[in-house]
């Protein structure tokens, strides 16, 4: 199938590493243009480098998203690196631990800030440019957002508000022909996340307890499953679809639990 994504441009939050880099790599693999967004100056060559020995066209730009001025810098650049911009992949975020007991206000509205804020603000800055393109809006969320977690009342109430702000901008964007849609992941094997399970004392005994949750295949989602849906909801093979939250999980968050 071809997605239509040929020389267009694509931003994407995140974009270095885990899913995000997943998901660069699949613009690209696809003939998009990506602009590789994140904190980490290395982790951005080097995903932009990647990119290139794949043949694929690649930028990156190093920002602190929590700044709304850095998320404009973003835009910038973006265009006056491509001209364009055809779809915005709100993908950074980080669970943080912030809960209601363990954590303070301070605490949480900064895991805001780090979280949720920097999807508005780069929404808003990339509008004017995706009306003329009829571009597409792809967030990345969590299962958090819908089952809920403990301790971590920041990142939760950032993905629920993402679920929300992804169908308030699809109405919204109606009139533009805009497009905005949600991948929900839920256990999905990155390299952070390989990371946190080394903190077990029994690691095999902890993958082999979250994996046998897991209704379709006990394992993991891989990354480029998370990539391979949000690239098909940025092109116009999907032309028809806005306003959804596709949640993919091997069914862990919606199929019976007697599954399991």
């Amino acid at each position: 199938m071809d997605l239509h994504i040929a020389n267009k441009v694509f931003i994407v939050t995140g974009g270095a590493k885990g899913i995000g880099a997943a998901i660069s790599k699949a613009i690209a693999s696809e003939g998009g243009l990506v602009v590789v967004a994140g904190r980490n100056k290395d982790d951005n060559h080097t995903i932009v480098d990647e990119i290139v020995k794949m043949h694929g066209k690649a930028a990156s730009h190093t920002v602190e998203l929590g700044d709304p001025e850095a998320c404009k810098e973003l835009i910038d650049f973006t265009i006056t690196k491509f001209g364009r911009i055809d779809g915005l992949v709100n993908n950074a975020g980080v669970n943080d631990g912030v809960g209601l007991e363990n954590g303070s206000p301070e605490k949480f509205n900064q895991s805001l800030q780090k979280n949720l804020s920097h999807y508005y603000n780069l929404a808003h800055y990339a509008l004017p440019h995706l009306k003329k393109t009829k571009g597409s809006i792809v967030n990345i969320g969590s299962k958090v957002a819908v089952t809920g977690q403990g301790n971590t009342s920041g990142y939760a109430a950032s993905k629920g508000a993402i679920n929300a702000l992804t169908r308030e901008w699809a109405v919204e964007l109606l009139p533009y022909s805009i497009r905005v849609n949600t991948v929900l992941p839920a256990e999905v094997w990155t390299p952070l996340y390989a990371n946190w399970i080394k903190t077990f004392d029994e690691p095999q005994k902890k993958i082999d307890s979250i994996t046998s949750k897991i209704p379709f295949e006990k394992r993991f989602t891989t990354p480029e499953e998370i990539a391979s849906t949000t690239v098909f909801l940025l092109s116009d093979q999907s032309g028809h679809t806005t306003g959804q939250i596709l949640f993919v999980d091997g069914g862990y968050t919606h199929l019976d639990r007697s599954l399991t």
